[in-house]
């Protein structure tokens, strides 16, 4: 089986919960460790992932994935200073759109948390596939409708959606509101005059680091190789050319772009450029596309995961993509930020490898709410 099939197979093992799964794949629903501020009652930030990993709110078991986008959109309509409202109103319709999940189809050209359309004018897929981006685009419309703050249940977020059923909605904002108190901190904003609000932000959490590489950082890592060619096919080279593109920016743990990226995050929106989606945050990557047996069989924009700093085989917490000819790319912790690595250095502590997009692998069939 060699030394990296007897690391996947380890995968099974964890204190956490973990789900049986085939030889070569990831089946695993890790619970969040986080605990309440025994203070404020909000999640603080632990091992789980920004978003706090797995959990109950109102009744419905949300995902890792799910609970990062969340902590993203609340942490987006913070930084641009408008209420709590403006979140559970984007939340609600991003429970409504897509389960808070980051999806590659939907009804007609569909894409993303809100299930926003590029033919709309929305913004081109590769911007859509990124929840920060999407987050931004939905409030910018949200915030241009007059007394939205203050409308019934449902009405801003079909005024904004134009969905072809405006009732379902309204019932998802307790739970939304639900989700926002979880990682709201400080008093509320007051709603913006006419105009306001509508300067785009990048989502910063502000959480200690939890995914951070363990490497020891090679002298003379940083820069590409002679001869280093990027992959000819088009996704795998729209991926690796974004995700090349970024050295040298700083890693904030939660972060999706532009300005800064932790480990997943920087997969993430590397991959939403070649238009293709992944799930956010480590915990869920993991799970992604499809396991590649050994690192023999290494494709460019493949994603690597070690343990981390704080991870282990069972759970790993650190993912960086390879770029080709050697070459691996990730944002590695706070003081190094996105670098370039050698394959070399990771080989022997590659607990996964996943491949996210496959020509050979079809796209799952439409799905998602009718909008225009």
């Amino acid at each position: 089986m060699g030394a990296l099939g007897g690391r996947l197979a380890a995968i099974a093992v964890t204190a956490l919960i973990v789900i049986g799964f085939p030889l070569g794949a990831i089946g695993m629903v890790v619970l969040s460790t986080q605990r309440p501020d025994e203070h404020t009652g909000m999640i603080v930030c632990s091992g789980g992932g920004p978003g706090g990993g797995t959990q109950p709110v109102d009744r419905q078991l949300l995902d890792a994935s799910s609970m990062d986008i969340a902590r993203t959109i609340v942490d987006v309509v913070r930084q641009r200073r408008l209420p709590r409202r403006a979140a559970a109103l984007a939340i609600a319709t991003g429970l409504v759109e897509s389960g808070l999940h980051n999806l590659d189809h939907g009804d007609r050209d569909s894409l993303g948390v809100f299930q926003q359309r590029p033919s709309q004018g929305w913004g081109m897929p590769a911007q859509i596939l990124n929840p920060v981006y999407a987050t931004n685009s939905f409030l910018n419309h949200l915030v241009a409708l007059t007394g939205w703050a203050t409308m019934p249940p449902g009405v801003a977020e079909q005024a904004v959606q134009r969905s072809a059923f405006p009732g379902r909605y309204a019932p998802r904002e307790q739970q939304a509101s639900d989700l926002v108190a979880k990682f709201w901190s400080g008093p509320d904003n007051p709603v913006p005059p006419s105009g306001g609000g509508l300067q785009p932000v990048s989502a910063t959490p502000s959480c200690p680091d939890h995914e951070a590489s363990n490497l020891p950082v090679s002298p003379g890592s940083g820069g590409l190789p002679p001869g280093f060619t990027y992959p000819s096919d088009a996704s795998e080279g729209a991926a690796v050319r974004f995700a090349v593109a970024q050295v040298g920016k700083r890693y904030v743990w939660g972060g999706k772009g532009p300005d800064v990226y932790d480990c997943s995050g920087l997969m993430l929106a590397a991959w939403a450029a070649a238009g293709v989606a992944v799930p956010a945050g480590t915990l869920s990557q993991v799970r992604a596309g499809h396991a590649v047996a050994d690192a023999g069989q290494l494709l460019p924009g493949d994603l690597l995961f070690i343990a981390g700093a704080l991870g282990t085989a069972a759970v790993p917490r650190h993912v960086g993509m390879y770029a080709g000819n050697g070459v691996v790319v990730d944002a590695y912790d706070e003081h190094h930020g996105v670098i370039l690595e050698a394959l070399a250095d990771w080989t022997r502590r590659i607990v996964a490898i996943r491949r996210v997009a496959d020509p050979a692998t079809p796209s799952p069939s439409p799905g998602g709410s009718q909008h225009g």
